[in-house]
């Protein structure tokens, strides 16, 4: 195996010039740009904050809350498009939150291939437990810093750029 250098060209100007192409606005870019500091900055804070106080991160909150939305259970392909995660990365959650009592897998009614994901009574006891400590932490590093004229801005532009997808 041949072992591989560091490059010699400037990726920064490579990249700056891809970037200056593929967004010509300026605006745009630096809007961009602190969009994802701003989710990337809050979601480790939302994580670390929840895990601080309840030993659960947002991950586990994500799946309990999808869950528990959706009525208490869902079929698995429904809760995948739903969060952030690989199929394989869902996978791997649901059998660690299977492991700890909180969730558990039927088959779906209507298809054998199907599979029905269900809260537990741990699981709902849980999802309790988590969305307080969650939403805390949400009111006080997001909400609390807009007012209301400014929350209503950015839920219209948020509205006008959010897309539905469907993975299949």
């Amino acid at each position: 195996m041949q072992l591989q250098a560091p490059t010699r060209r400037d990726t920064g100007a490579l990249l700056d010039r891809v970037t200056r192409e593929s967004i010509p606005r300026d605006r745009g870019v630096e809007v961009w740009s602190a969009f994802l500091r701003a989710h990337a900055t809050l979601m480790r804070r939302l994580d670390s904050d929840l895990q601080a106080r309840t030993g659960s991160g947002l991950n586990d909150f994500d799946v309990l809350a999808q869950v528990g939305s959706a009525g208490g259970s869902i079929r698995m392909t429904e809760l995948a498009e739903r969060v952030y995660s690989s199929r394989s990365g869902m996978t791997r959650r649901v059998d660690k939150l299977e492991a700890e009592g909180l969730l558990c897998r039927q088959p779906a009614g209507d298809d054998g291939r199907g599979v029905i994901v269900a809260l537990t009574d741990a699981g709902v006891n849980r999802l309790a437990q988590l969305a307080p400590a969650h939403l805390k932490a949400v009111d006080d590093l997001f909400v609390s810093r807009l007012d209301d004229k400014e929350l209503a801005a950015l839920a219209r532009m948020l509205e006008k750029v959010s897309v539905e997808t469907t993975f299949g």
